[in-house]
């Protein structure tokens, strides 16, 4: 696949353009509803799916169904993610009206962070043909894992890395607002928004690490697996707010991921020197499970309607007093602008 460079700087235009139409859009804090979560993943989807279309119409069938069956992985495998922000939001309190603020930062690490994922995984696939069986056997090793954890959750209270981060980075234990950062008696702290979006960003890593050799076993193509990554990734936000209070439904779709994680292993393993798996086939397998599982799921939880995630007795965090917003000094000073400065002595 020829993908010249004015088409790769194009599509990060439209990325960079289309996060700036949702801050605008959400630059003031608001609780997200359902119809609004809807409309928004609508959009995205739309816009996932019709650039799918684009390559088909321009690059062939083949790239077609590659990016597709790619872009369908990734969304998959988010939906898991999507429920892991749900337990921490409902864990460490986060209001609802300033979730989406942490959501858009998480989204715009992500795609950095998986960008340099596909990169270094792309190089190391050229260079060393080998790597494709550490990548098939680490897809069915995690495959078989989530089968036998399917039951188990995330706990954030054994985080390390909220342990690591508040050893090391001056915080509040109060939100203040959407701010990340405030400064108080003149020390720079962190809010606990920052700690939520440093783990956010964390889970996604994790993340990456299975669906960037999952995506590599449907196409070999930088281009497709960056932008079925990306197109997946932009619309993660507003599926959140549209499946949140459905986590308990989908009570096998676990199951369903796992089993697409074995199967695109196996399809790793028999591309090497075996036999190549028509992506009509893989696209279509990965579809019937995905949708099976999605089936079963609401078929088993028919009748519960919408319900947050249960949240602690005792949360680690809380929102801030009127009389802590009101002590809250600028963040960022002039020079010769503090408060503490002597005035200097009048001469007589």
């Amino acid at each position: 696949m020829d993908v010249p460079f004015w088409l790769w700087l194009a599509v990060l235009g439209l990325i960079l353009a289309m996060l700036a139409v949702d801050l605008v859009a959400h630059r003031r804090a608001h609780v997200i509803g359902v119809r609004e979560a809807a409309a928004w993943s609508a959009v995205w989807v739309l816009l996932g799916v019709g650039f799918g279309a684009w390559v088909w119409w321009t690059h062939g069938a083949e790239f077609g169904q590659q990016y597709y069956a790619g872009y369908l992985i990734e969304k998959s495998l988010a939906v898991d993610n999507v429920f892991v922000w749900a337990i921490l939001f409902t864990f460490f309190a986060v209001p609802r009206e300033y979730q989406h603020r942490v959501l858009f930062y998480g989204v715009l690490g992500a795609l950095v962070l998986r960008g340099a994922f596909i990169a270094g995984g792309a190089a190391l696939i050229e260079s060393f043909g080998w790597v494709l069986y550490l990548f098939a056997a680490f897809l069915l090793v995690t495959g078989f894992r989530m089968l036998r954890q399917r039951d188990e959750h995330v706990d954030p209270s054994r985080s390390r890395t909220l342990r690591l981060f508040r050893r090391f980075v001056p915080m509040t234990d109060a939100y203040h607002g959407q701010r990340f950062l405030v400064r108080r008696d003149g020390v720079l702290l962190a809010t606990p928004l920052l700690a939520v979006l440093v783990l956010v960003e964390v889970t996604d890593v994790v993340f990456a690490v299975d669906s960037i050799p999952a995506i590599f076993a449907v196409t070999d193509e930088p281009f497709l697996v960056f932008t079925a990554n990306a197109f997946a990734i932009l619309g993660l936000r507003a599926m959140y707010f549209l499946l949140a209070d459905l986590v308990h439904r989908f009570v096998y779709l676990k199951v369903g991921l796992a089993l697409v994680l074995v199967w695109v292993g196996v399809k790793m393993l028999l591309k090497i020197d075996v036999y190549y798996i028509p992506t009509t086939v893989s696209l279509g397998v990965i579809a019937t499970i995905l949708g099976i599982s999605v089936w079963a799921s609401l078929r088993a939880t028919r009748g519960q309607g919408r319900h947050a995630v249960e949240a602690p007795a005792d949360p680690p965090f809380r929102v801030a007093t009127e009389e802590e917003l009101a002590a809250v000094e600028p963040l960022w000073r002039r020079r010769g602008s503090r408060r503490d400065t002597p005035e200097p002595t009048r001469t007589p």
